[in-house]
């Protein structure tokens, strides 16, 4: 998977001309963006408009019809791609936690370090428990998922997902389940992420989390990117009608 001729100073991840149909239906019609490495990407947009169907394309959860998706200069829609090695670079954490609910967090998060980097019992414990205290759930390594808010599990399930060790993490509305006083504990971790260097490419509908978060902020609406910016250009000077009809909307 490590692509040789791939170095830091071209994109992480970069999406060309990307189009994605379900049947008749086109969902995304020309999507390109790039990513740099340690670089906080937010994808907003309208319900509909493909934000999902995209980031789940960067790890091959979904297949392209045209265009060119790369993680660290390897094409991930090509028939000689692995998918394991491809989810071992690309960590995402889905709206719906999918926690294993007859196991403890602690062994949620032991569980791939084990089945898929092959690691010992004992190494898989200590970065599990390091996770668990970096997303600030010490002393809920014994819980199970049904003892624990859904922002406790969201938290489990982005620990899960560091556990592989990523280069980039992939957030499809995180949030989007949870009751507000638990959005805010996913969002600092997520912000404790991105402040560390992490690269994140997040869909979500907290603007003011994007607001603060985000080094560039890319508006969809109907398959296409209609607008993107750094957040001080894109939310106080939005140019495109469509962008300011949303923004006026949400804000």
């Amino acid at each position: 998977m490590p692509n040789d001729n791939w170095t830091p100073d071209q994109p992480l991840v970069s999406i060309k001309d990307v189009r994605k149909s379900f049947g008749s239906l086109e969902v995304l019609k020309g999507v390109s963006l790039d990513v740099m490495k340690g670089e906080v990407i937010c994808i907003i947009g309208p319900s509909g408009s493909g934000k999902s169907t995209l980031i789940r394309c960067i790890n091959a959860l979904n297949d392209i019809q045209a265009g060119s998706i790369t993680v660290e200069g390897q094409e991930v829609h090509t028939e000689k791609l692995d998918k394991l090695e491809l989810r071992k670079k690309v960590g995402m954490v889905f709206q719906q936690y999918n926690l294993f609910p007859h196991k403890t967090a602690l062994e949620n998060v032991m569980m791939a370090p084990i089945k898929v980097l092959r690691k010992s019992k004992a190494e898989a414990e200590q970065t599990a428990r390091a996770l668990i205290k970096k997303v600030r759930l010490d002393g809920k390594e014994g819980a199970y998922p049904g003892e624990l808010s859904g922002g406790q599990q969201q938290r489990v399930a982005i620990a899960r997902s560091l556990a592989m060790n990523p280069d980039v993490m992939l957030f499809d509305e995180v949030t989007a389940a949870l009751d507000p006083e638990t959005v805010k504990e996913v969002l600092v971790t997520i912000k404790d992420l991105a402040q560390e260097g992490m690269t994140c490419i997040l869909v979500t509908h907290e603007m003011g989390f994007a607001r603060e978060i985000a080094d560039h902020i890319y508006f969809t609406d109907r398959g296409v990117i209609v607008e993107h910016g750094p957040p001080a250009t894109f939310f106080d000077n939005a140019q495109d009608p469509r962008t300011k009809e949303f923004l006026s909307q949400i804000l």
